[in-house]
Protein backbone atom coordinates (compact mmCIF):
# COMPACT_ATOMS: atom_id res chain seq x y z
CA UNK A 1 0.00 0.00 0.00
CA UNK A 2 1.04 3.53 -0.22
CA UNK A 3 1.66 5.68 2.06
CA UNK A 4 0.54 8.61 0.89
CA UNK A 5 -3.19 6.34 0.53
CA UNK A 6 -2.72 5.63 4.29
CA UNK A 7 -2.35 9.26 5.27
CA UNK A 8 -5.22 10.62 3.13
CA UNK A 9 -7.69 7.40 4.78
CA UNK A 10 -6.46 9.31 8.19
CA UNK A 11 -9.71 10.82 10.24
CA UNK A 12 -9.15 14.95 11.01
CA UNK A 13 -6.99 15.37 14.11
CA UNK A 14 -5.76 12.26 13.82
CA UNK A 15 -2.04 12.17 15.25
CA UNK A 16 0.11 9.06 14.14
CA UNK A 17 3.79 8.71 13.77
CA UNK A 18 6.56 6.83 11.74
CA UNK A 19 9.86 5.27 12.17
CA UNK A 20 13.19 5.63 10.61
CA UNK A 21 15.90 3.22 10.80
CA UNK A 22 19.41 2.99 9.17
CA UNK A 23 21.26 0.34 7.85
CA UNK A 24 23.77 -1.04 10.87
CA UNK A 25 27.50 -1.71 10.60
CA UNK A 26 27.97 -5.03 11.84
CA UNK A 27 25.56 -8.68 10.84
CA UNK A 28 25.18 -8.72 14.90
CA UNK A 29 23.66 -5.41 14.64
CA UNK A 30 21.60 -6.07 11.74
CA UNK A 31 20.25 -8.80 13.86
CA UNK A 32 19.44 -6.55 16.66
CA UNK A 33 17.67 -3.95 14.49
CA UNK A 34 15.22 -6.79 13.39
CA UNK A 35 14.76 -8.04 16.88
CA UNK A 36 14.16 -3.98 17.77
CA UNK A 37 11.81 -3.21 14.88
CA UNK A 38 9.64 -6.16 16.05
CA UNK A 39 9.08 -4.67 19.18
CA UNK A 40 8.09 -1.21 17.59
CA UNK A 41 5.83 -2.14 15.61
CA UNK A 42 3.28 -2.53 18.43
CA UNK A 43 3.43 0.82 18.60
CA UNK A 44 1.81 0.70 15.78
CA UNK A 45 3.47 3.14 13.39
CA UNK A 46 1.78 4.23 9.86
CA UNK A 47 4.67 3.33 7.92
CA UNK A 48 8.89 2.94 8.33
CA UNK A 49 11.26 3.67 6.29
CA UNK A 50 14.97 2.57 6.14
CA UNK A 51 18.16 5.26 4.82
CA UNK A 52 19.93 4.09 2.03
CA UNK A 53 24.05 5.18 3.11
CA UNK A 54 26.24 8.47 2.44
CA UNK A 55 27.23 7.73 -0.83
CA UNK A 56 25.01 4.47 -1.90
CA UNK A 57 27.52 2.41 0.98
CA UNK A 58 25.00 0.29 2.32
CA UNK A 59 23.04 -0.18 -0.98
CA UNK A 60 22.32 -3.48 -1.02
CA UNK A 61 22.05 -4.10 3.13
CA UNK A 62 19.30 -1.26 2.59
CA UNK A 63 17.55 -3.33 0.32
CA UNK A 64 17.51 -6.25 2.02
CA UNK A 65 16.34 -4.66 5.63
CA UNK A 66 13.97 -2.89 3.01
CA UNK A 67 12.52 -6.44 1.93
CA UNK A 68 12.43 -8.38 5.66
CA UNK A 69 10.66 -4.85 7.27
CA UNK A 70 7.78 -5.33 4.46
CA UNK A 71 7.36 -9.01 4.25
CA UNK A 72 8.64 -10.45 8.05
CA UNK A 73 8.30 -7.73 10.21
CA UNK A 74 4.57 -6.66 8.27
CA UNK A 75 5.01 -3.21 8.50
CA UNK A 76 4.31 -0.57 5.54
CA UNK A 77 7.76 0.18 4.19
CA UNK A 78 9.60 3.13 2.68
CA UNK A 79 13.03 2.66 1.35
CA UNK A 80 15.40 6.00 0.73
CA UNK A 81 16.58 5.82 -2.62
CA UNK A 82 19.91 8.42 -3.76
CA UNK A 83 21.61 9.27 -7.06
CA UNK A 84 25.15 9.44 -4.86
CA UNK A 85 27.44 6.69 -6.85
CA UNK A 86 24.26 5.08 -8.56
CA UNK A 87 24.11 4.76 -12.44
CA UNK A 88 20.92 4.68 -13.46
CA UNK A 89 21.06 0.37 -13.60
CA UNK A 90 21.74 0.05 -9.90
CA UNK A 91 18.86 2.42 -9.57
CA UNK A 92 16.72 0.29 -11.06
CA UNK A 93 18.17 -2.72 -9.83
CA UNK A 94 17.00 -1.10 -6.61
CA UNK A 95 13.44 -0.07 -7.58
CA UNK A 96 12.76 -3.51 -9.32
CA UNK A 97 13.77 -5.10 -6.62
CA UNK A 98 11.67 -3.28 -4.18
CA UNK A 99 8.99 -3.43 -6.43
CA UNK A 100 9.25 -7.68 -6.78
CA UNK A 101 8.46 -7.48 -3.37
CA UNK A 102 5.75 -5.76 -2.63
CA UNK A 103 6.84 -2.26 -1.88
CA UNK A 104 5.44 0.53 -2.98
CA UNK A 105 6.96 3.37 -1.33
CA UNK A 106 10.31 5.35 -2.31
CA UNK A 107 12.34 8.33 -0.50
CA UNK A 108 13.77 10.41 -3.59
CA UNK A 109 16.90 11.83 -2.51
CA UNK A 110 19.90 13.26 -4.24
CA UNK A 111 22.08 12.01 -1.29
CA UNK A 112 25.39 13.05 0.44
CA UNK A 113 28.85 12.97 -0.84
CA UNK A 114 31.02 9.87 0.44
CA UNK A 115 32.85 9.84 3.41
CA UNK A 116 36.00 11.90 2.45
CA UNK A 117 34.32 13.97 0.09
CA UNK A 118 32.71 17.04 0.48
CA UNK A 119 30.83 17.76 -2.61
CA UNK A 120 28.04 15.54 -4.54
CA UNK A 121 30.00 14.18 -7.89
CA UNK A 122 27.87 13.34 -10.59
CA UNK A 123 28.13 9.67 -11.75
CA UNK A 124 28.68 8.12 -15.14
CA UNK A 125 25.19 7.44 -16.52
CA UNK A 126 23.57 8.70 -13.08
CA UNK A 127 21.44 11.14 -12.10
CA UNK A 128 23.14 15.06 -10.75
CA UNK A 129 19.39 15.98 -8.66
CA UNK A 130 16.66 14.28 -6.43
CA UNK A 131 14.48 15.55 -9.36
CA UNK A 132 16.04 13.77 -12.33
CA UNK A 133 15.41 10.53 -9.70
CA UNK A 134 12.10 11.39 -9.40
CA UNK A 135 11.38 12.05 -13.44
CA UNK A 136 12.91 8.37 -14.40
CA UNK A 137 11.00 6.99 -11.21
CA UNK A 138 7.50 8.10 -13.06
CA UNK A 139 8.56 8.20 -16.87
CA UNK A 140 9.46 4.52 -16.16
CA UNK A 141 7.18 2.97 -13.43
CA UNK A 142 3.81 4.43 -14.19
CA UNK A 143 2.01 4.94 -10.65
CA UNK A 144 3.49 1.88 -8.93
CA UNK A 145 5.84 3.96 -6.69
CA UNK A 146 4.19 6.18 -4.01
CA UNK A 147 7.46 9.25 -4.18
CA UNK A 148 8.35 10.72 -1.59
CA UNK A 149 10.47 13.49 -1.64
CA UNK A 150 12.48 16.04 1.09
CA UNK A 151 11.80 19.13 2.00
CA UNK A 152 13.80 21.36 3.91
CA UNK A 153 11.69 24.35 6.64
CA UNK A 154 14.82 26.25 6.59
CA UNK A 155 15.83 25.60 3.41
CA UNK A 156 18.61 22.30 2.08
CA UNK A 157 21.96 23.04 3.87
CA UNK A 158 23.52 23.71 1.17
CA UNK A 159 21.45 27.12 0.36
CA UNK A 160 22.28 28.11 4.21
CA UNK A 161 24.88 30.52 4.67
CA UNK A 162 27.58 30.92 7.47
CA UNK A 163 25.29 33.07 9.42
CA UNK A 164 23.04 30.22 9.86
CA UNK A 165 20.24 31.64 7.56
CA UNK A 166 19.47 31.59 4.03
CA UNK A 167 18.93 34.81 2.14
CA UNK A 168 15.12 34.97 0.74
CA UNK A 169 16.44 34.67 -2.82
CA UNK A 170 17.57 30.95 -1.75
CA UNK A 171 15.13 29.88 0.36
CA UNK A 172 12.40 31.13 -2.29
CA UNK A 173 14.65 29.06 -4.94
CA UNK A 174 14.81 26.03 -2.62
CA UNK A 175 10.88 26.11 -2.58
CA UNK A 176 10.41 26.79 -6.20
CA UNK A 177 12.79 23.39 -6.83
CA UNK A 178 10.64 21.33 -4.36
CA UNK A 179 7.52 22.27 -6.09
CA UNK A 180 9.49 21.10 -9.28
CA UNK A 181 9.87 17.62 -7.16
CA UNK A 182 5.98 17.27 -6.71
CA UNK A 183 4.83 18.70 -10.53
CA UNK A 184 7.35 15.58 -11.64
CA UNK A 185 5.10 13.15 -9.98
CA UNK A 186 6.31 13.07 -6.16
CA UNK A 187 2.82 13.22 -3.98
CA UNK A 188 4.51 13.13 -0.31
CA UNK A 189 7.28 15.65 1.49
CA UNK A 190 9.02 14.82 4.33
CA UNK A 191 11.30 17.15 5.70
CA UNK A 192 14.20 18.02 7.28
CA UNK A 193 14.52 18.13 11.02
CA UNK A 194 13.48 20.75 12.54
CA UNK A 195 12.91 22.10 16.55
CA UNK A 196 11.21 25.58 16.18
CA UNK A 197 7.64 24.77 14.83
CA UNK A 198 6.80 28.67 13.51
CA UNK A 199 10.10 27.42 10.83
CA UNK A 200 7.87 25.06 9.87
CA UNK A 201 4.51 26.51 9.64
CA UNK A 202 6.49 29.27 7.44
CA UNK A 203 7.63 26.55 5.46
CA UNK A 204 4.22 24.92 4.51
CA UNK A 205 2.56 28.37 4.24
CA UNK A 206 5.31 28.95 1.30
CA UNK A 207 4.87 25.65 -0.31
CA UNK A 208 0.73 25.93 -0.24
CA UNK A 209 1.34 29.47 -1.77
CA UNK A 210 3.31 28.77 -4.74
CA UNK A 211 0.81 25.65 -5.32
CA UNK A 212 2.42 22.55 -3.41
CA UNK A 213 -0.86 20.78 -2.15
CA UNK A 214 0.08 17.44 -1.55
CA UNK A 215 0.90 16.18 2.41
CA UNK A 216 4.41 17.80 4.18
CA UNK A 217 5.20 15.06 7.27
CA UNK A 218 7.08 16.66 9.74
CA UNK A 219 10.11 14.99 10.76
CA UNK A 220 11.35 15.15 14.55
CA UNK A 221 14.53 13.47 15.90
CA UNK A 222 13.67 12.46 19.29
CA UNK A 223 16.68 13.41 21.20
CA UNK A 224 18.59 10.36 23.12
CA UNK A 225 21.76 12.47 24.05
CA UNK A 226 23.11 16.02 24.23
CA UNK A 227 26.34 15.50 22.32
CA UNK A 228 24.58 13.47 19.16
CA UNK A 229 21.75 16.25 19.59
CA UNK A 230 24.18 18.60 18.89
CA UNK A 231 26.00 16.89 16.89
CA UNK A 232 23.00 16.43 14.54
CA UNK A 233 21.36 19.70 14.11
CA UNK A 234 24.95 21.26 13.78
CA UNK A 235 25.64 18.88 10.41
CA UNK A 236 22.24 19.64 9.41
CA UNK A 237 22.14 23.47 9.99
CA UNK A 238 19.05 23.10 12.23
CA UNK A 239 17.77 26.15 14.66
CA UNK A 240 17.96 25.53 18.26
CA UNK A 241 15.43 27.54 19.49
CA UNK A 242 16.44 29.24 22.95
CA UNK A 243 14.30 27.34 25.37
CA UNK A 244 15.13 24.22 24.05
CA UNK A 245 18.66 25.02 24.49
CA UNK A 246 18.04 26.70 27.74
CA UNK A 247 16.05 23.25 28.95
CA UNK A 248 18.85 20.78 27.93
CA UNK A 249 22.02 22.26 28.50
CA UNK A 250 21.40 21.86 32.87
CA UNK A 251 21.60 18.09 31.94
CA UNK A 252 24.09 18.05 28.82
CA UNK A 253 26.01 15.13 30.54
CA UNK A 254 22.93 12.96 31.32
CA UNK A 255 21.34 11.01 28.48
CA UNK A 256 17.82 10.08 27.86
CA UNK A 257 17.71 7.34 30.70
CA UNK A 258 18.96 9.82 33.39
CA UNK A 259 16.11 12.62 32.03
CA UNK A 260 13.60 10.99 30.24
CA UNK A 261 11.06 14.04 31.71
CA UNK A 262 13.12 16.76 29.41
CA UNK A 263 14.23 14.73 26.56
CA UNK A 264 10.54 13.51 26.44
CA UNK A 265 8.93 16.89 26.44
CA UNK A 266 11.38 18.88 23.73
CA UNK A 267 9.69 16.02 21.35
CA UNK A 268 5.86 16.21 23.23
CA UNK A 269 5.73 19.99 23.68
CA UNK A 270 6.70 20.45 19.40
CA UNK A 271 3.73 17.82 18.16
CA UNK A 272 1.66 19.69 20.44
CA UNK A 273 1.90 22.69 18.78
CA UNK A 274 2.08 20.93 15.33
CA UNK A 275 -1.37 19.80 16.15
CA UNK A 276 -2.60 23.34 17.87
CA UNK A 277 -1.43 25.51 15.15
CA UNK A 278 -1.37 23.34 12.06
CA UNK A 279 -4.94 21.40 12.31
CA UNK A 280 -6.23 18.97 10.50
CA UNK A 281 -4.20 15.17 10.49
CA UNK A 282 -0.52 15.03 11.28
CA UNK A 283 1.78 12.33 10.26
CA UNK A 284 5.40 13.08 12.11
CA UNK A 285 8.63 10.86 11.35
CA UNK A 286 10.36 9.87 14.23
CA UNK A 287 13.81 9.86 13.02
CA UNK A 288 14.88 7.45 15.70
CA UNK A 289 18.61 6.57 15.22
CA UNK A 290 17.91 3.01 15.42
CA UNK A 291 16.62 3.72 19.57
CA UNK A 292 15.18 1.03 20.78
CA UNK A 293 11.36 1.43 22.05
CA UNK A 294 11.74 1.99 25.62
CA UNK A 295 14.47 4.81 25.00
CA UNK A 296 11.89 6.23 22.30
CA UNK A 297 9.13 5.95 24.85
CA UNK A 298 11.67 8.21 27.56
CA UNK A 299 12.22 10.57 24.18
CA UNK A 300 8.52 11.22 24.25
CA UNK A 301 7.21 8.56 21.76
CA UNK A 302 4.86 5.68 22.29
Amino acid sequence: MKVIEKIQSLQEGKVVFSFEFFPPKTEDGVDNLFERMDRMVAHNPSFCDITWGAGGSTADLTLDIAKNMQNIICVETMMHLTCTNMPVEKIDHALQTIKSNGIQNVLALRGDPPHGQDKFVLVEGGFACALDLVKHIRSKYGDYFGITVAGYPEAHPDAIGNNGVATPEAYQNDLAYLKRKVDAGAVLIITQLFYDTDIFLKFVDGCRQIGIKCPIVPGIMPINNYKGFLRMTGFCKTKIPDEITASLEPIKDNNVDSCPVVYAFVVRNIVDNLRILGGGVINWVARTANMDADALAKAGIG
